[in-house]
Parts: C-alpha cells; structure tokens; sequence
C-alpha cells in the first residue's frame, strides 16, 4: 500500500497530491495568494470603469470637463448686516435683526453684487417691474432713514411702513436729481422685500422745511412704478402732521391717481392720535417730529390760556364810573 502512504518531501513541494491521506496525519496548509485587482478610476483594462464593468447606455456619460462650476466671482451674495429673511409656511418674515425700527437697508453694508466698488461708488443692482436697475448706494446712504420697518398691525404680517420726509435731501443739493432718483429706486425696491401681505404707509410730514418736501413729479413716479400687488394690498396712507402744501400736492395729484387710493389716505394731527390708530411699540420717531410734537402741544396750551383769560375778563362785572356814582349821590 505505498501509493496509500504519505507522500515524500518532494512530491509535497513541487507538485499537488494526487493521493487521500488515510492515516490521520494531518500536512501544513498551504496560504493562497489571491490576484491583484485595478481599481484605479481610469478606463484601463481592469478597472472598474472600464467597458467590461459599465452597462449603462452610451447618452449617459458625464463628461467632467463640460460641468459648469462656480468660480469666486460667481459666489451667491445674500442680504447681510443681519438683515436675513425667514421662510415660514411660504411667507418672507423679517428676522429680529431686521425688525421693526431699523431702517429699511435691506443691502447689507451697500457693496456691489461682486462685493466691489466703482469709481470709489457702492453699487447694488435690483428689479423692478421686470427690469433691472443699479441704485448708487453710496450717493443715498445719508437718506436711508426715509423708510423703516414700523412693525405689524393686526393678524398676519400685515406690516407698517415709516416713511421720515425729515430725512428726505434739501433741494439745493447740486446732485439733487440724481439723488432723488436713486432714492426713489431704493423706496421701491424696499417695500418689494418688506411687504409680504397687506400693509399701511405712515408719512410723518411734521418737521419737513419746504426745501425737502418731495416734489409732485417725485411722488407720481413712484405710485407709477409701484406694482398691481403693492397697490392692492395697501389699506391706508396716513398723513401725520399734513400740512397745507402736502394736501396742495394730493389735490393736484388726483388726475393721476385712482379714487381707490385716494380714499386710502387719512389725515392725522398728532402721534396721540396715531397711536389710537396703530401699535406704536415698534414705530421709529425722528427726534424732529418728537420736536415738532411738543412744540405743538406748547402752543395749543398757550391759544388755550389766551381763550380762557378772554373769556374770563368778558365775564366779568364792569364797574360803574365815579362820575355816575357821584351824580346819583
């Protein structure tokens, strides 16, 4: 039984046995070394994206080099200085930072959409009615104070709008028009992102020299360039402190304007009597009008003593005249 026996050394080493060990001795296991697999990400014979392991269609290769990527300059800038807007349930909510009394600078520090300046300018590009305009933040950014987020009435995000005349540019400016004009561009684009429903404007007229009060072309532009959505969604203009040149200009105005607006605007002749009308914890007072309030209220008083101290000497008893007395004596 040789063939049944264990194999030698050398048929162990050199060649693979072809016999079954029967007499329990147990021979060293031999350690196989398994093949070497490319898994380099190249399309070389191998790999595993080579055409042997890819079965997809041909009309769905990518090809790296054609994907368009974002470079510095193409970096997304959003609304900074802690002016962001909050999502919720579909509707832009402004965020504490952005929250009523501040004002309405919803740009950030002013840069220009790449971040950079021209011509030493501060630039900020918006739209408005389907068509882009570059308002000069730099020239308008002593007159950003015109318009404030005043808080929200009622239910809703139904948002109050301050608008400051005070704050409005002297119309000696030799920039006048051009400061107006980007102004006006910053006005607009402004209520675009802080109206979400409905809204009322509140126009503090007291404490505006003439020399800043906005003209009649001023004014029809801006109820022209204002959106349907703007308009229909404006319940009331009120007119605090109106003045006689301020119901002069919306007389004149009337042409132009619809007799759905014009029964929007409501005239009101103190901050006592506005805040019967809206919630004032968040509406910004210039110092001016605040000013220009008690200054009113002083002179209202002093009429009113001086009506009183009339009606009190009319009231009394004339005394008779000596010479009457004497003859009757």
């Amino acid at each position: 039984m040789e063939s049944l026996g264990s194999p030698t050394e050398d048929e162990n080493t050199s060649s693979p046995p072809n016999t079954l060990n029967f007499n329990g001795a147990h021979r060293k296991r031999k350690t196989l070394v398994a093949p070497e697999i490319n898994i380099s990400l190249d399309q070389s014979e191998g790999s595993i994206l080579s055409d042997d392991f890819l079965d997809t269609p041909d009309d769905l290769d990518i090809n790296v080099d054609d994907i368009e990527t974002p470079d510095e300059t193409d970096s997304l800038e959003f609304l900074g200085n802690g002016n962001e807007l909050e999502w919720e349930d579909d509707t832009p909510v402004a965020t504490a930072k952005n929250m009523p009394g501040d004002s309405a600078d919803l740009f950030g520090d002013g840069g220009t959409e790449d971040g950079s300046a021209t011509n030493g300018r501060l630039w900020r590009t918006v739209i408005i009615g389907e068509q882009e305009h570059r308002i000069d933040l730099q020239m308008i950014k002593p007159y950003m104070r015109v318009v404030t987020h005043g808080g929200y009435y009622g239910e809703g995000l139904n948002a109050i709008i301050v608008f400051a005349a005070c704050y409005l540019p002297d119309s000696n400016l030799a920039d006048y028009h051009y400061i107006m004009e980007n102004l006006f561009l910053y006005v607009i684009s402004s209520l675009e992102l802080l109206v979400a429903e409905d809204y009322m404007i509140v126009y503090l007229n007291g404490a505006t020299p003439r020399r800043r009060m906005p003209g009649l072309g001023w004014l029809k532009k801006c109820y022209q360039m204002i959106d349907r959505r703007l308009r229909k969604n404006l319940k009331a203009l009120i007119i605090v402190h109106p003045s006689w040149f301020i119901r002069t200009v919306l007389a004149i105005s009337r042409p132009f304007i619809s007799v759905k607006f014009i029964n929007k605007i409501q005239y009101v002749h103190s901050l006592e009597e506005l805040e019967q009308l809206i919630p004032m914890e968040h509406v910004q007072i210039p110092d001016c009008v605040l000013q220009y309030e008690e200054e009113r209220i002083k002179a209202r008083k002093e009429r009113a003593e001086e009506k009183q101290d009339v009606a009190e000497k009319e009231s009394r008893p004339v005394p008779p005249a000596e010479d009457q007395e004497t003859s009757m004596s």
